[in-house]
This record gives structure tokens, C-alpha cells and sequence, in this order.
């Protein structure tokens, strides 16, 4: 890394998608989750 390299700050489009792909994640952790408690419950 050279001194003149620009700050390491991903650009706003790549915040705004790993900002939603983290609550698809949770969103899907949560319905695995509701999944398995009513397939626990039959």
C-alpha cells in the first residue's frame, strides 16, 4: 500500500449491500429458526 492510496472506505453502494445482505442473513437465521420450533412442535 502506497501512502497516496485513497482511505480504505468501500464505497456507498457496497455499505448499502453488505448493510442488507447482514439483515437477509439475520431474516433467514430468524425464519430457520420459527422453522425448526414448528417442526419441533408436530
Amino acid at each position: 500500500m502506497l501512502w497516496s492510496d485513497p482511505e480504505n472506505e468501500p464505497p456507498k453502494e457496497l455499505r448499502e449491500t453488505q448493510a442488507m445482505m447482514r439483515r437477509a442473513g439475520l431474516l433467514l437465521a430468524l425464519a430457520m429458526v420459527l422453522g425448526m420450533f414448528v417442526v419441533g412442535l408436530r
